[in-house]
């Protein structure tokens, strides 16, 4: 049998244990809490991540879809249009006529 200050001891540590805790049902529930929030392949942190992940690529969803509206915009305008057809690709993929040069300015980078 243990000596009597270390049964005293023992006894101050229980009392410390909040009272659901103290039965092994308590102790196995709070265990399994902390297992699913903390440990689990799907704990709370991933599920966070997730969740932002999620709202990131809902965001680029509605981006894309109306950034291909434009698109098609621009599709529908330059394909009714021969003069801003040709304007667009001077502009857009500087495209020439024979008898023409054509000069890129870049911009200097400043350091």
């Amino acid at each position: 049998m243990a000596p009597r200050y270390l049964r005293v001891f023992m006894r101050r540590i229980v009392r410390l244990i909040p009272r659901p805790l103290r039965n092994r049902y308590g102790a196995v529930v709070l265990g399994l809490f902390a297992w699913v929030l903390f440990f689990d392949r799907n704990d709370l942190w991933t599920n966070w991540k997730h969740q932002r992940d999620l709202q990131k690529a809902r965001e680029r969803t509605t981006w894309y879809a109306s950034e291909i509206e434009k698109t098609r915009a621009q599709l529908r305008e330059l394909g009714s249009d021969h003069e801003l057809l040709e304007k667009f690709a001077r502009e857009r993929y500087l495209m020439k006529r024979a008898n023409e040069d054509i000069f890129v300015l870049v911009p200097e980078k400043e350091e």
